[in-house]
């Protein structure tokens, strides 16, 4: 999921390990995109890595148009942001004391 939002150029990829802090998920993932087009293209293109093996989403929340996507793997919650959006929520700050698995800039 991190490399497939890295393909389509999404901005500041942050792989979370919540497990000890959530019932929700194992992992969130965290990323943002300057435009509703890139947005877009970052969620298509996560979708289509894991359709390509057979995963499919549990729920997808949200549209580009309102800055915010999230696509729901049951395991992994992929979080893809404007950066408008990204910089009034900072979800990161929420989950602070989660394990950052990894940054990718």
């Amino acid at each position: 999921m991190v490399d497939a939002a890295a393909d389509k150029k999404a901005q500041d990829i942050v792989l979370l390990d919540v497990r000890a802090f959530s019932s929700l998920a194992d992992y969130f993932i965290v990323c943002s995109a300057p435009v509703e087009r890139q947005i877009r293209a970052i969620a298509e293109g996560i979708e289509e890595a894991l359709d390509a093996v057979q995963v499919p989403p549990y729920r997808r929340e949200g549209t580009p148009a309102d800055g915010w996507v999230l696509l729901d793997y049951g395991d992994v919650i992929v979080h893809i942001l404007s950066t408008e959006q990204r910089d009034y929520y900072k979800l990161e700050q929420l989950w602070e004391q989660a394990h950052l698995v990894v940054r990718v800039q």
